[in-house]
């Protein structure tokens, strides 16, 4: 008979799994992946009720540990800890940490998917947890809660299957992909597509053009006040600044970790966000969601404004806005923890 202490140990571990569809999947586009892998953890036990599953969805470059990057919400002694939750966390189609991505296998060729990779929107990623959920048994998912990307896969969720969710929270994300933030994504890609190793069919195709996407892409999770303070120049330099060196540190760390043809594949699958597809107007899709949800915004972002939070707070139905003051800009819900927690106890309590 296992000690109790012991029980709680195994209860508490971190796991990584692989779910694995071997049928063909299709994809909103009308194309088809031969079989789709996801990659995934589990964080904690679920209990005999089945009533205390979070689901978390990851940004942009993202894992499926978001106890690592989220470690101020979730993690031991946390608002969203191993010892009450059951966390779940999936990494997503198309990016580059387990699941099916452009470096998969493509049985139909022998070798990687590469520049043939289909194209992939925020509902095929949906469909694809949808998969999971149901290989896992779990028939309601107590907190769906995301930020950026993530939360635009959340939403898109909540929509599609609004008799799953009991309470969604959503951070720094909105209903329809801004063309601002398309321009962004353009321009990453543009930086991609001038690396003259692009067009090889090579896992590191692309690589030193990614750095410089990433560094375009930092400008819009900061912003001015945020680059004062902690890229601050010294009095009398006239070169070598600390902004230099950051912005070059940021684009080699992503080298290390991610690849080309994943970063162009999410950055297309942001663009391609809007949640009235289909469903008339944004209004008439977000009157769907059933969940009751919270909304949390950074009030110096300026890649994903305050004012798409609000849009969402003010048409879903049982919704609630928070602003956070922070200058970390769209960044700030990846920083911001003890505010975060104590909007969403305050939150609960109402």
């Amino acid at each position: 008979m296992p000690s109790p202490h012991r029980e709680r140990v195994i209860c508490t571990m971190l796991q990584n799994f692989t779910y694995r569809h071997e049928e063909p999947f299709q994809l909103e586009s009308g194309e088809w992946l031969p079989y789709i892998e996801l990659a995934y953890t589990t964080y904690g036990k679920l209990n005999e009720s089945k009533d205390n599953v979070i689901w978390v969805c990851h940004a942009f470059t993202g894992n499926a540990n978001p106890s690592e990057w989220w470690n101020g919400l979730i993690g031991s002694g946390r608002l969203f800890n191993p010892e009450e939750h059951f966390v779940i966390c999936a990494n997503i189609l198309g990016s580059h940490y387990g699941s099916t991505n452009p470096l998969s296998n493509n049985p139909e060729t022998g070798e990687p998917f590469f520049h043939d990779f289909p194209f992939l929107t925020n509902r095929d990623v949906v469909l694809s947890f949808d998969k999971l959920r149901e290989h896992l048994g779990i028939d309601q998912i107590n907190t769906l809660m995301a930020g950026s990307l993530g939360g635009q896969q959340a939403l898109e969720w909540s929509i599609s299957q609004p008799d799953i969710f009991k309470e969604m929270i959503l951070f720094s994300t909105n209903a329809v992909h801004s063309p601002w933030g398309i321009a962004f994504n353009e321009s990453q890609r543009m930086a991609i597509e001038a690396d003259e190793s692009w067009k090889k069919r090579n896992p590191k195709a692309g690589i030193d053009g990614l750095r410089i996407a990433r560094s375009i892409a930092l400008l819009s999770y900061r912003n001015y006040e945020t680059y004062n303070r902690t890229q601050s120049r010294d009095e009398g330099q006239i070169n070598f600044f600390r902004a230099n060196t950051y912005q070059n540190y940021q684009g080699e760390k992503i080298q290390r970790r991610f690849n080309a043809f994943s970063y162009w594949s999410l950055s297309k699958m942001f663009d391609s966000h809007d949640v009235s597809r289909g469903r008339g107007s944004l209004a008439d899709a977000l009157a769907l969601v059933k969940a009751k949800t919270l909304v949390i915004g950074i009030s110096s972002d300026v890649l994903f404004p305050v004012e798409e939070q609000r849009f969402l707070a003010a048409n879903i139905p049982n919704a609630t806005f928070e602003e956070i003051d922070s200058t970390y800009g769209h960044d700030g819900f990846l920083i911001e923890f003890e505010a975060m927690t104590k909007a969403i106890v305050n939150w609960r309590k109402n």
